[in-house]
């Protein structure tokens, strides 16, 4: 060896590198070939990770001196930081070969085969690297890591706690001790286990941000919240601390501040696609749809086999009404991950709205082959079997989903509505106060609490006042209110509060002692009931609810002036169509022209009653087609239906979609025909042809889905037969 040599190392190990780097590039200005100033700048070039210029040293050393194991094992961990794995493995394979005895060369294999993803490989290194040293105690920990990775947590346990014999203050195997803990769900030693982690290493923010991970799975969410808040705080520009402080504010419902720690996670790297995935889901949540879509497309730019950004692409398209792109989508994610449950149930949600209701339920069923204690796959199974008519089988689904989430609010909600569209009302009206606890329904956020006890049947009424107010929309109201005169037959005072279009109609309500409108400052009362709770409470049963109606009825001044209005001649017929936009009219509304049949037929005269969305079809009438319509203040004012209440009283025969105006015919006992959609609301019931809640209403049910020409035709024909049966009587 060289003095120049000698005084170069020298100076190395006593970290003057500036120095040591000086002489040994003198070294090769005079010997270019020289192996040792070579390897020796290489590996102070590494060290100041300076990469590129290493791995040329080191390869021209490898040139002089190709059977160099500690050359070449040196080359192998500069490789490995240049992200060139398979050659930095070929590097470690070649130094191992010449000296198989080399220990970093097998420890450093292990490590590029665990970046690699070749697990099983990276243990057989491991194990030959502590075979050589047995205190190696990055060797133990690295091989915990690839074994928790292969799921073999015991064991990975066990070389944890190697580590930690060997260097117990060695606080990255704490840390990973407390992770292989956490997968075995031994939670509380994790947390013990992070916490020692942090003891021996204060700054440690891996630590901070992983115990955070595992309060989070503990349930205690603001705990985990200040931990990661900690790692963030030791390291400003750590990307995954702020995309999990994302997830743990989307977790509290702290949405907006969620988008804000994902776009921080993306300030420090703009190509984490799981942030930009993340990000596009809450900005979902929040209704943000243009700027989700936006973030779903970053992330599967950054990564394009993304099945998760392409499922929640698909549900952004859907929310912006395009079902086409929405499918193709939920499709792409299928196909980049087939064995991706909630991939096959997004998929099935989208064909159930598109009308497909059998391959709907194949992905349903697809989905409960891949993880069958899915509830919600039961849930939306349960769904589209009731889509298709199948009742029964659709409470065996739901029952399904709450034998495995008995706190599955929506599916207790949709068991209800099931149960009560069987005609089962006892259990079913019971089971339909889990409504207060769906947080999909409206009833949820309007939910109204009072320190007077709630009334659910339980407490005598005699002497008692009771607030029954409304909380859905008018045609439950008017639906419902029917309860108060049997709450008063009992003994209460009834205090009515309903919304405040309905004060006039519901003037004079059989059992109200005083009527309110919703807002008004309410008088003292013992108890409370919301109006859709009154059957449960009141134990309604299906022949209990014959004889209720009429209840209601028009003023009789509306009514002189309308029977002067409309006149006495043809067959009054009032009509309505279509109702609200909102999601539950779906299917429920029909063209105006399916009436031209009726029209048609000799002295049937056609009223309409349609107010806003639906009057413009009165200007698209079929050649030939008649209706009458009233004048512009008909049913105008603050208040609703009074008009619309005396033309029903008078007219021969009520013809309407499932809208209020069925409700307010039934209520005040007009003669009524209700054109329903294949599987329609729960109080329609099922394959029966009169109403128990309205006894002089006529049921005309789709035999086929979508299929209101056929309907229309039996009402044509039933239309004939009562023609002729009023001339026949002279009526």
């Amino acid at each position: 060896m060289s003095d120049a040599l000698r005084q170069a190392q020298a100076l190395q190990a006593k970290g003057q590198t500036d120095q040591a780097r000086l002489m040994y590039e003198q070294i090769l200005l005079q010997q270019p070939d020289h192996a040792d100033a070579l390897r020796q700048l290489g590996v102070l070039e590494a060290h100041g990770r300076n990469w590129p210029r290493a791995a040329e040293l080191l390869e021209r050393a490898l040139a002089t001196r190709p059977r160099d194991a500690g050359t070449r094992s040196n080359l192998g961990v500069v490789l490995l930081n240049l992200g060139r794995l398979e050659a930095a493995l070929a590097s470690f394979d070649q130094a191992i070969a010449v000296d198989p005895g080399h220990v970093d060369a097998h420890y450093n294999r292990g490590n590029v085969l665990s970046s690699l993803g070749r697990f099983e490989e990276a243990v057989a290194s491991y194990d030959s690297t502590v075979a050589r040293q047995e205190n190696y105690a990055k060797a133990w920990l690295n091989r915990a890591v690839a074994l928790k990775a292969l799921m073999r947590l015991d064991e990975a346990l066990q070389s944890c706690e190697r580590a930690i014999a060997i260097r117990s203050d060695y606080a990255e195997a704490h840390m990973n001790r407390a992770l292989v803990l956490q997968g075995l769900g031994r939670l509380d030693e994790g947390l013990a286990s992070h916490d020692h982690a942090i003891a021996l290493r204060g700054n440690f923010a891996q630590a901070w941000l992983n115990r955070g991970n595992l309060l989070q799975e503990l349930g205690r969410l603001q705990d985990a919240l200040a931990s990661v808040d900690r790692a963030i705080a030791l390291q400003p520009g750590y990307a995954t601390a702020h995309y999990n402080r994302g997830n743990l504010l989307r977790a509290l419902g702290r949405l907006d501040e969620a988008v804000a720690s994902y776009d921080r996670a993306l300030e420090c790297n703009s190509g984490y696609v799981k942030a930009w995935a993340n990000r596009g889901a809450v900005l979902k949540q929040l209704k943000r749809f243009k700027e989700a879509l936006a973030s779903c497309d970053r992330a599967i730019e950054a990564r394009p086999d993304h099945a998760e950004a392409h499922m929640n692409r698909g549900l952004v398209l859907q929310e912006l009404g395009r079902p086409d792109e929405a499918l193709a989508s939920h499709e792409k994610a299928i196909a980049l991950r087939a064995d991706l449950p909630d991939a096959w149930l997004n998929h099935a949600i989208l064909l159930r709205d598109m009308g497909r209701l059998e391959d709907a339920l194949a992905g349903c069923d697809r989905t409960l082959m891949l993880a069958p204690g899915h509830a919600k796959a039961h849930y939306d199974r349960g769904n589209i079997l009731r889509d298709m008519g199948q009742v029964g089988a659709a409470l065996a689904s739901f029952d399904r989903a709450i034998a495995i989430d008995p706190g599955f609010a929506t599916a207790r909600v949709n068991r209800s509505l099931a149960r009560l569209a069987m005609g089962d009302l006892v259990p079913g009206f019971e089971e339909y106060e889990w409504r207060w606890k769906d947080e999909d329904r409206e009833c949820f956020k309007q939910r109204r609490s009072f320190p007077q006890p709630l009334w659910l049947g339980a407490q005598p009424l005699a002497g008692k006042t009771l607030l029954v107010y409304a909380e859905q929309g008018l045609g439950d109201t008017i639906q419902f209110c029917r309860y108060t005169a049997l709450l008063a037959r009992q003994g209460a005072k009834v205090i009515l509060e309903v919304q405040r279009p309905l004060l006039p109609l519901l003037q004079g309500l059989e059992g109200v002692s005083r009527l309110l409108a919703q807002g008004d400052p309410l008088p003292p009362f013992d108890y409370h009931c919301p109006m859709l709770s009154l059957p449960w409470a009141c134990g309604t049963e299906l022949d209990a609810l014959g004889g209720q109606a009429p209840y209601l009825r028009a003023q009789q001044d509306r009514l002189a002036r309308w029977e002067n209005h409309l006149g006495a001649e043809g067959f009054r017929v009032a009509i309505c169509w279509q109702g609200s936009k909102a999601k539950v009219d779906v299917g429920r509304s029909f063209p105006l022209a399916m009436y031209e049949g009726i029209a048609r037929l000799d002295g049937v005269r056609l009223i309409s009653l349609q107010k806003n969305a639906g009057t413009e079809q009165l200007r698209d009438l079929p050649p030939g087609m008649r209706v009458e319509t009233l004048p512009a203040d008909f049913d105008e004012g603050d208040s609703a239906f009074l008009d619309s209440a005396a033309v029903l009283s008078l007219a021969d025969l009520v013809i309407t979609s499932d809208t209020a105006l069925t409700h307010l015919a039934g209520a005040l006992g007009a003669r009524t025909w209700l054109p329903l959609k294949f599987v329609p609301d729960w109080r329609w019931m099922l394959d029966r042809e009169d109403s128990p809640w309205y006894p002089h209403h006529r049921l005309f049910r789709q035999e086929r889905r979508d299929d209101w020409a056929g309907v229309f035709a039996r009402m044509e024909q039933a239309m004939s037969v009562l023609l002729r049966a009023r001339q026949g009587t002279g009526a």
